[in-house]
């Protein structure tokens, strides 16, 4: 989270409205690569698991997978934008 402030402080050269813009837009893009990092090993994983299970599992399961993903990927995206707020929250620079 230390790493942001000091790659914004680097691109905003003194002046605090950009150094807050840059700010949060570098903890939304990494927040986002994160999240699609992590979403696409979280399907990958899912996927595997139901083609390796598939004669063990009950024949529901395929009906039920969709809500499964989207109960993971919510959950997924809860935590990585509570993380991003509190990044935000910690860089963030009132005044100088």
């Amino acid at each position: 989270m230390r790493r942001i402030g000091i790659a914004a402080s680097k691109m905003a050269r003194g002046s605090l409205p950009k150094y807050n813009v840059f700010v949060i837009m570098i903890a939304f893009l990494c927040s986002l690569l994160l999240f699609f990092i992590c979403g696409f090993a979280i399907l990958a994983a899912l996927f595997l698991i139901s083609l390796v299970c598939r004669p063990f599992l009950p024949p529901e399961f395929n009906a039920v997978l969709p809500a499964i993903v989207r109960v993971c990927l919510v959950a997924l995206a809860v935590v990585i934008g509570v993380l991003n707020v509190l990044a935000v929250v910690k860089n963030i620079k009132v005044n100088k």
